[in-house]
């Protein structure tokens, strides 16, 4: 057995979802500008998965968001994420839409401690679970006839930052991962889209040429 190579599995890469299938699904929640009318448990399952999308963070984490957790100060908007393993990071809250539909959150629930997202519509109730938001998500997923998981929400948001030249270390320590290795990953998936693009180029340049 000493002799015999170890089976090295390859990694799988991520998946991420194209933009406009997010927006389709964040839509079919509710809108960003959400009318008074809009049920409480509607707005916060807006802000629970925009968050996962708009700062990368696992579902569980998202659910475990506390109020005490948000820096809300005008221009220098953070939020502390409790990752795995009992990790702690500060992620930057840069998207200026999705900040206003939290302060409206917010405002709307009146929290001002204690658990940002949930269980009991009257807010009465613990953290929404895990399970939970992925039935609810599950749901508006269906209604907008797009089939997506809510990490893909996560792998979005990285895949998003690498395109847009955000350099590996930056988004390792958005992501909380441990090394670099992992968010390495979302480069090679970025070569994939790249050599798939060039590819249908030299198609469409093989036609134009016979």
């Amino acid at each position: 057995m000493d002799k015999v190579d170890t089976v090295k599995v390859p990694k799988a890469l991520p998946r991420p979802a194209p933009a406009a299938d997010v927006a389709r699904v964040l839509a079919a929640i509710c809108s960003r500008r959400p009318r008074k009318d809009v049920p409480l448990d509607r707005l916060r399952d807006r802000v629970l998965f925009e968050t996962a999308y708009t700062c990368g963070t696992r579902a569980a984490e998202a659910c475990g968001l506390y109020v005490e957790d948000l820096d809300l100060r005008m221009d220098d908007e953070h939020v502390r994420i409790h990752g795995k393993g009992g990790t702690v990071r500060t992620v930057l809250l840069d998207d200026r839409g999705y900040v206003a539909l939290l302060r409206l959150y917010l405002a709307r629930a009146g929290y001002t401690a204690g658990p940002l997202f949930r269980a009991s519509i009257n807010g009465s109730g613990g953290p929404l679970s895990y399970d939970a938001a992925h039935h609810r998500w599950e749901g508006y997923c269906s209604a907008a006839g797009v089939g997506m998981e809510i990490h893909q929400l996560r792998h979005a948001h990285v895949t998003e930052l690498i395109n847009s030249g955000v350099s590996i270390e930056a988004v390792r320590r958005r992501l909380g991962h441990a090394s670099t290795e992992t968010t390495q990953l979302y480069a090679l998936l970025d070569d994939k889209v790249a050599d798939a693009e060039i590819r249908a180029a030299r198609r469409r340049r093989g036609r134009s040429a016979s």
